[in-house]
């Protein structure tokens, strides 16, 4: 099992910058796809960015495409969500997850194909 650990949220303004970081337990990080997810009030919980094992394929939603940018330290057990030029739409609580998968080169923009999740850092962004 894996547990999650979310941290970095903040609140920050229009044009600012901040870096979400994800910690996680156990021994067999580099073994999970990672993913950045966000819900806003009232609003579902939709796909940031992803990450494969190896970080050698990462994906980026359109919304947050070239202002955020997903990476990881297998040797930290750490995967982090680097967010610049932020916008008041971009206020959310931001979640983690990790997919178990024995390809190195999948990532998952789909939620429902996430294994384990974090609780949460809140992300404020004021105009």
């Amino acid at each position: 099992q894996v547990q999650l650990v979310e941290s970095g949220g903040g609140l920050v303004q229009a044009g600012g910058s901040l870096r979400l970081s994800c910690a996680a337990s156990g021994r067999t990080f580099s073994e999970y796809a990672m993913g950045w997810f966000r819900q806003a009030p009232g609003k579902e919980r939709e796909f940031v960015a992803a990450i494969s094992r190896s970080s050698s394929r990462t994906y980026a939603a359109d919304s947050v495409k070239g202002r955020f940018t997903i990476s990881r330290d297998n040797d930290k057990n750490t995967v982090y969500l680097q967010m610049n030029s932020l916008k008041p739409e971009d206020t959310a609580v931001y979640y983690c997850a990790a997919k178990r998968t024995y390809v190195y080169g999948n990532l998952y923009s789909n939620q429902y194909e996430y294994d384990y999740w974090g609780q949460g850092t809140q992300v404020t962004v004021s105009s």
